[in-house]
């Protein structure tokens, strides 16, 4: 089942870019067999899924990994359907998708990120992903709280989408 998933990820982007998610995403989510809630309080399972989360419920590898799964190929739709210049860039939408798959499909498409990248603005995307025009940080808070995960998240993601620049 794993490899079915894994096949259909880099169906949708690339293998380059599917290799670069299953490395980085569960690199910032973590993987934690049961439900909970995360540092803001919202119900998190596996590697930072929040869909269908049952809190306290123990989650079997094999359903962490599917979920993971779903969840990267749901992101990686959101990032193609709203930034199709990114097809053929693997490690800008590797950065893109696991930068969705943190701040949401909706909030990636509606982000000065996504209308950088349809501008072929490349630099410019990349640096709004962690930094605001103004210098400040972006995209590092959750419910008004700065998060160290989401700092260093933020500069990875960053780094990845600049390489090959």
């Amino acid at each position: 089942m794993a490899n079915l998933a894994k096949g259909a990820l880099a169906g949708v982007v690339g293998t380059a870019a599917a290799t670069i998610l299953y490395c980085i995403v569960p690199r910032f989510e973590g993987i934690i067999h049961r439900g909970y809630f995360d540092p803001v309080g919202i119900a998190t399972k596996c590697s930072g899924d929040t869909h269908d989360v049952v809190v306290g419920k123990r989650y079997r590898a094999d359903e962490c990994r599917e979920s993971l799964n779903r969840q990267l190929i749901a992101h990686a739709d959101d990032v193609l359907r709203c930034t199709p210049v990114l097809k053929d860039h693997p490690n800008q939408l590797a950065a893109a998708v696991s930068f969705a798959y943190n701040i949401g499909g909706e909030a990636y498409c509606s982000s000065t990120t996504a209308k950088r990248f349809n501008a072929h603005d490349w630099r410019g995307a990349c640096r709004a992903m962690n930094e605001s025009d103004s210098n400040r940080p972006r995209w590092v808070f959750s419910r008004g709280k700065l998060l160290p995960g989401l700092v260093k998240r933020r500069a990875a993601e960053r780094s990845l989408c600049e390489a090959g620049l």
